[in-house]
């Protein structure tokens, strides 16, 4: 018996997706799954692979959490960044399909789909849950901007080259006053993405914790902090500032701030259900995406 009897299918426009679609869409038609794709994703469909109506549906990807039991993230790690943030508040558990280049988040090669996928839909796969981050920018006390982040929340100068001033406090608890490009607030399961390239730590997804990381600060001395997830972050845009420093989540929601202005970050109170199959491994995985050795040769081989 299936796991899962609606499949909702998520994804855009890029390399490769049209192709794997229709690959996927025929894979769930033959286990007679009832399919719902994505609106946007609807409207990529070449009409030369024409969907057959009586199995697949169509649903704005705001609801399409409210009708399926599993959601299949067709693209890159970008992709399904876009797509949690939608879904999170409906605690549907969601499955990436890689089309993009690390794949941390889509662990399923195309040329695995019917290998891979077939095992998840009869009940055989990893089950992580990942918390998100909720911001709010406030102004003179008032709530002027709010979004949300699986990966991390990033205040910077908006302007290459251009050093901001801003203050940091730690559930209430003064930290210090930088000068620098900006501020990472990153979860463990962004810890692989900016953080990483900014010399943020490394941490395991199962960690409840919040890495704090400053973009080419104006001092020798700042270093990343890693604090608890439950941790309340405040940044202050200080006022001797002449840019409007923009907070941006995963790179894709773009808040605006002014001089003064405080930028709150909290964990979300929603999870993220995320599906690995079996096999997978996070160590594997930054073997694999970063490039780390292998194991050494044994004393008695003759390598």
């Amino acid at each position: 018996m299936e796991q899962f009897r609606n499949i909702g299918v998520i994804g855009r426009e890029g390399n490769g997706v049209i192709e794997t679609l229709g690959r996927l869409l025929a894979f769930l038609e033959a286990r007679n799954l009832k399919v719902v794709l994505d609106q946007e994703l609807a409207q990529l469909v070449p009409v030369t692979q024409p969907i057959p109506n009586e199995r697949v549906g169509v649903s704005p990807r705001k609801m399409i959490g409210e009708v399926c039991d599993l959601i299949i993230v067709v693209g890159g790690d970008g992709s399904l960044l876009g797509a949690a943030r939608t879904l999170v508040r409906h605690s549907v558990p969601v499955l990436g399909v890689n089309r993009g280049r690390l794949g941390f988040l889509t662990d399923i090669w195309p040329d695995e789909i019917e290998s891979q996928v077939g095992p998840v839909l009869d009940g055989q796969f990893r089950l992580e849950k990942r918390f998100l981050l909720d911001v709010e920018v406030q102004r003179d006390n008032e709530p002027v901007g709010r979004g949300d982040a699986l990966n991390d929340v990033v205040l910077n100068s908006g302007t290459s080259g251009h050093m901001m001033e801003f203050e940091l406090f730690v559930d209430g608890e003064f930290v210090y006053r930088q000068r620098s490009d900006g501020l990472i607030v990153s979860t463990p399961t962004g810890s692989t993405a900016y953080s990483l390239s900014a010399g943020g730590p490394i941490m395991h997804p199962k960690l409840d914790a919040i890495a704090i990381v400053p973009m080419f600060p104006h001092t020798l001395s700042s270093r990343p902090i890693v604090v608890d997830g439950s941790s309340e972050i405040k940044m202050v845009v200080g006022r001797s500032n002449v840019v409007e420093p923009p907070v941006t989540c995963d790179g894709q929601v773009r808040l605006t701030t002014k001089p003064g202005d405080c930028i709150y970050v909290r964990k979300k109170r929603h999870k993220l259900r995320l599906i690995h199959p079996l096999d997978h491994s996070f160590y594997a995985s930054c073997r694999d995406k970063l490039g780390w050795g292998g194991h050494l040769p044994r004393e008695d081989s003759d390598d």
